[in-house]
């Protein structure tokens, strides 16, 4: 089975929502729409459901097309950010109620509720009520009734937003295993880069209503084909600044001037955009930075998760950068230090904000 958008465009009171987007879904496979609130990634989903209809192109599964024919025809399940359960039903009769409307007889009913009770280890749970569970238990109990309808197309929109940071990283494990299990086409919609490196597949970057690039998750992580894909794939945001480009030098804007190696050396004469994430940017002592492309900055903020340390950095009073370092850094406010690039390991991006070279994968 394959479900495809072609050119679908669609407009809500004036205001277009999707932009001309061409997808093509093949079954057995996991794509995920990653972009912030408000990019399209509902809106696509909507219309892969049948939920809401194209103003232009058209929706074909399999070659044939289904634009304008109800969602209740389709081969279709989503789980939504809010979990949606039965309360009063048990765990088992939340998994079995879609094979029930369905007209399934009863062995076939017990045998796929307890092959999807497995899959999402709630096999303890079946004869406890939802409001017995836990917020995890209970997204489980949502997934595994998508997933016990049989539906071709299974549409999860940010199915684990609503949960905390314990239960999320537990579910984002399971899913791959979960996808690769059953077989049908996944389409999974997060705001989270992370997220999506996790759960693989392919990634979809949303903006404003465009599928900016389509592509292996990795590949679209590590070859953004714009500086609008960059940004959206990286969280924190990605650190960006000037250059240009004369000879065997370039000058940073804010007034940094340092050698053109690394990526640098094989750019043509011209100004660019540098992009780094967060990661990629290092900390000294001010005025012991180790390597050329130095830039003094001062520290704003420093915010300890435990694992990693976020420093908010100022240059100039006007450019704000973040990096994050392994373990704790407790700087302060106003601390003085010297921020460091490796040109080796930075995007390049040309006046039209293409990519024009990024680091060795």
């Amino acid at each position: 089975m394959s479900v495809t958008l072609e050119h679908v465009t669609r407009i809500v009171d004036g205001v277009p929502t999707i932009r001309n987007v061409s997808l093509t879904l093949q079954r057995g496979t996991l794509s995920v729409l990653l972009g912030p609130t408000l990019s399209g990634k509902t809106s696509i989903m909507r219309l892969l459901a049948g939920l809401d209809k194209p103003t232009t192109g058209r929706v074909l599964v399999d070659g044939r097309d289904v634009t304008g024919i109800d969602v209740r025809k389709r081969s279709v399940a989503m789980v939504y950010q809010q979990f949606i359960n039965y309360p009063s039903l048990s765990v088992y009769e939340n998994i079995a109620s879609p094979l029930r409307v369905q007209g399934k007889p009863r062995d076939e009913i017990e045998k796929r509720v307890a092959e999807a009770a497995r899959l999402l280890r709630l096999e303890p749970y079946l004869k406890r009520t939802p409001l017995q569970l836990s917020g995890g238990q209970q997204q489980r109990t949502a997934i595994a009734r998508a997933l016990v309808k049989g539906a071709d197309l299974v549409l999860l929109d940010e199915p684990l937003a609503n949960l905390d940071y314990k239960l999320r990283e537990e579910l984002r494990a399971e899913l791959p295993r979960i996808f690769e299990a059953s077989g049908a086409i996944f389409v999974y919609a997060t705001t989270e880069p992370s997220e999506a490196l996790l759960l693989g597949g392919r990634t979809i970057c949303m903006w404003e209503g465009k599928a900016l690039q389509v592509g292996e998750t990795p590949q679209v992580y590590r070859r953004p084909d714009t500086l609008r894909v960059a940004q959206v794939f990286s969280d924190p945001p990605m650190n960006i600044v000037a250059i240009e480009k004369q000879g065997d030098r370039v000058q940073y804007a804010g007034g940094v001037t340092a050698p053109a190696d690394g990526l640098f050396a094989g750019l043509a004469d011209g100004t660019y955009r540098v992009g780094f994430r967060p990661h990629q940017l290092g900390l000294a002592k001010s005025g012991s930075g180790r390597g050329r492309h130095a830039f003094p900055a001062t520290v704003t903020v420093t915010e300890i998760t435990g694992s990693e340390s976020f420093v908010h950095l100022t240059r100039d009073g006007t450019t704000n950068w973040v990096a994050v370092l392994h373990g704790v850094h407790e700087y302060e406010p106003g601390d003085g230090l010297d921020a460091m690039l490796d040109p080796g390991n930075v995007f390049v991006f040309d006046a039209d904000d293409r990519l024009v070279a990024a680091p060795a994968a």
